[in-house]
């Protein structure tokens, strides 16, 4: 499988930059998030178990610990000597600056550690933070905002309780880049009440506000979640590996070459993991979007010209 014949990978990215392999090493901050503490609601998403991506979530080791067992793993895995902190579990913007400073720059002084990526929620981003992320890429840190958008559609992030909306999204986009931030926006395929059209139609929107990079996830269902009763009670049904390879395929034709895919699947422990089966096998999803891709003659870009409005206009729905 080479995926980098049809696109423009994280990979093939950071090669570009830095001349040889940057892996990310997942890190647990201990932080939380307004949607779980009452700020802006109890619980969380309905279908959020922190530990379907962060198992010690509780009681994170130091952050410098995390990096060396990280280390560990990717040099035997890939051989891979520079690394960006990847601020992942939770909302890894709220906290205040002085706290936020003290976590990242514990990463950065990590002689391998070359960058950050901050995974983070577009209603936690507030100037103050931005500035302080801008501040380490004008020291010629790497430096990547991700944005956890999944869709496009107030009534489908309000039926999986977000607590925003479209609109703080496109705020924080344009905060970020506007000071020379990179942005990864994250977009969840399948979410409740959501097909192949909704997911064309975000993916326009997203295009329009601009964006640097994108993630792709299956929405699955874990243990311990809003969604895993909805599940069990026949009210929510998770895509097919074909419907979802389709989705991303046609996804991938209309990212412009530019834009960077960080990600195309994600996968959850199997001792969460309810439904869909497929999810727990990584290079099996991946191996399916390459060759449909093959199979189509297409690649990133071959369907880029298809407008933001146009897009939304062929989906034959109103996002937002």
């Amino acid at each position: 499988m080479v995926l980098t014949d049809y696109m423009y990978t994280f990979g093939s990215h950071m090669r570009r930059r830095h001349g040889q392999r940057v892996h990310k090493i997942a890190i647990n901050a201990g932080l939380t998030c307004p949607n779980r503490d009452g700020t802006k609601g109890r619980g969380g998403c309905t279908f959020c178990n922190n530990r379907s991506f962060s198992p010690r979530a509780l009681r994170p080791p130091p952050v410098a610990d995390q990096i060396a067992a990280g280390r560990r793993v990717i040099r035997r895995r890939t051989g891979a000597r520079r690394y960006l902190a990847y601020f992942q579990a939770y909302t890894n913007t709220y906290a205040d600056v002085t706290t936020l400073a003290r976590l990242y720059e514990e990463a950065l002084a990590q002689p391998d550690v070359i960058g950050l990526s901050v995974g983070t929620r577009p209603d936690c981003v507030p100037e103050a933070v931005l500035d302080l992320l801008a501040g380490y890429g004008e020291r010629g840190l790497e430096v990547w905002l991700e944005l956890g958008l999944q869709s496009a559609f107030d009534e489908t992030l309000a039926r999986v309780n977000r607590g925003h909306g479209f609109a703080e999204y496109r705020e924080a986009v344009h905060a970020a880049r506007a000071r020379g931030l990179p942005v990864c926006t994250h977009l969840i395929i399948g979410l409740p009440g959501e097909g192949r059209d909704h997911a064309l139609a975000t993916l326009a929107r997203v295009l329009a506000e601009g964006v640097d990079g994108i993630k792709f996830h299956p929405l699955h269902v874990v243990r311990g979640t809003r969604l895993a009763g909805e599940w069990r009670r026949g009210g929510y049904r998770p895509l097919a590996l074909e419907e979802y390879v389709a989705i991303v395929a046609d996804l991938v034709e209309r990212l412009p070459p530019r834009v960077v895919v960080h990600r195309l699947t994600g996968t959850a422990s199997p001792d969460i993991l309810r439904a869909p089966a497929w999810c727990a096998y990584k290079w099996r999803v991946l191996n399916a979007i390459e060759s449909e891709l093959r199979r189509r003659g297409t690649r990133q870009g071959s369907h880029a010209a298809v407008s933001a409005a146009g897009g939304m206009k062929d989906a034959g729905i109103a996002a937002g």
